[in-house]
């Protein structure tokens, strides 16, 4: 885990890959639940049985909005940035999703800093995410993470 104390610590990894997560199972629990929360019953996500039938990938799938969701959390496993008195996240840019993730796969994100800016004491940074599968060539997703920090 790579620890970030100011922005001049961040600017320092500009353009640098910051690491990878652990791998991450998406079970039919959680893609269940997502289901629930979002109100996206799609049978794509839910019904294994027709999915199994019906589906091109033989199983259920997760949401991608889903997998989207995951980003905080698989983020928190790579960098720690500290000495901040508040974490926005700002936005999303150029996501696309290039393969669906079938139920109990095994999901990490990789991250790599784009840009670094300090806008009048806000701290704007551009992250490329990455969610890999494991034992897939193609990642599921692709696409920017903006977060801004005001720092102590």
């Amino acid at each position: 885990m790579i620890i970030i104390n100011s922005f001049e610590e961040y600017k320092a990894l500009e353009g640098r890959m910051m690491g990878v997560s652990s791998w991450h199972t998406i079970d039919q629990e959680q893609i269940d639940r997502f289901a629930l929360a979002t109100l996206d019953h799609q049978w794509i996500h839910t019904d294994q049985e027709r999915a199994q039938k019906e589906s091109p990938f033989k199983s259920t799938i997760a949401h991608g909005y889903l997998t989207l969701s995951l980003i905080p959390y698989l983020w928190k496993q790579i960098a720690e940035v500290r000495n901040v008195k508040m974490e926005i996240n700002y936005g999303i840019e150029n996501f696309k999703f290039e393969q669906a993730v079938p139920v109990n796969s095994e999901v990490q994100l990789q991250a790599t800093v784009k840009s670094v800016k300090d806008l009048r004491g806000t701290v704007k940074v551009v992250v490329e995410a990455k969610l890999l599968i494991k034992d897939q060539i193609k990642p599921a997703y692709t696409g920017d993470v903006i977060f801004l920090y005001h720092f102590a």
